[in-house]
């Protein structure tokens, strides 16, 4: 049986998403065994993200600076904006590298069932971004979800008054796809979306 310590580490560890209580017990015995090496650089990296932790006043990024790192980037090229539902959808595409711009993180996505209006996302700060000019491009990075695709739906009209380019990210067939694995809505879009072939 474990200390009361031991057991509250544990089921704080497992309500992190991916990790259930036979995972966190895992990860706790490794984090015990391996205490100079991994337990005291993790409670050092938590402890630093707990005290500088911080939201990004322009875009909604988490970082541990306001203004994040890729707003007060100066190589970024500003006139291109792409907008994401959550910082996870940020950090992914920042992954990928292949987005010079800057982005604009909304907070979620529009849904009746759960009861999230345009009030309950950052879309006026989005706005107030595009009407302050500047920006020549936004980019919908929607999840290809009926949620999502409202919510884009919905940037978009609130957008069209102003004099920018609106797109959104392609949807359909991943690289290395197989037909027959793929669901009816992505195959529908990859029909909806074909073009000639060169």
């Amino acid at each position: 049986m474990a200390s009361p310590e031991i057991e509250a580490l544990t089921q704080a560890l497992s309500r992190l998403p991916g990790l259930g209580p036979r995972s966190a017990r895992r990860a706790v015995l490794h984090l015990l065994k391996k205490r100079e090496t991994a337990l005291d650089p993790l409670l050092s990296a938590l402890s630093a993200v707990s005290r500088n932790l911080a939201t990004c006043g322009t875009c909604g990024n988490v970082d541990t600076s306001n203004p994040c790192a890729i707003c007060a980037d100066p190589r970024r090229d500003a006139r291109s904006l792409c907008v994401v539902e959550e910082v996870a959808d940020l950090w992914a595409l920042e992954r990928s590298r292949l987005f010079p711009g800057r982005f604009h993180v909304l907070g979620g996505r529009l849904s009746a069932l759960e009861g999230v209006r345009p009030e309950d996302l950052r879309v006026d700060s989005l706005v107030r971004r595009i009407a302050e000019g500047g920006v020549d491009e936004v980019v919908l990075a929607m999840n290809a979800t009926l949620e999502g695709q409202t919510t884009a739906h919905y940037l978009a009209e609130r957008l069209e008054a102003y004099p920018v380019r609106i797109t959104q990210l392609a949807h359909g067939l991943p690289v290395g796809g197989e037909l027959d694995y793929l669901d009816e809505g992505t195959l529908a879009q990859a029909l909806r979306a074909r073009r000639p072939v060169a």
